[in-house]
């Protein structure tokens, strides 16, 4: 998985305009994101269609603020550069709550 730099929204959307991305909003301190960290490389294998990438809320606190990403860890998908689902909360995610939130983008 990709950990992106600190960027602007500007940046982000130049990144993801084109193909199908999963943005994992995620922290350090997190210890709910601690708990999907190690399922991450599993749940990639299992969406081979997706690019994921990490960004780590504390660097990137404007573009958090700009997206709505209020907790963490949390999950926005993206499809040629359009948002097409998000599983947004400050609530720990189950690898299985992740996998069927990816499973269910339309």
């Amino acid at each position: 998985m990709e950990k992106l730099p600190k960027l602007t929204m500007d940046e982000l959307n130049q990144k993801i305009s084109s193909g199908n991305y999963v943005l994992f909003f995620t922290a350090t301190w997190c210890g709910d994101c601690r708990f999907i960290k190690p399922f991450m490389p599993e749940i990639e294998a299992d969406f081979p269609e997706y690019t994921f990438l990490k960004i780590d809320r504390d660097e990137n606190l404007d573009l958090c603020q700009a997206l709505d990403v209020m907790g963490i860890p949390s999950f926005i998908v993206y499809r040629n550069g359009k948002e097409a689902g998000r599983f947004v909360s400050k609530d720990r995610k189950t690898k299985e709550e992740v996998e069927n939130f990816l499973k269910n983008i339309k």
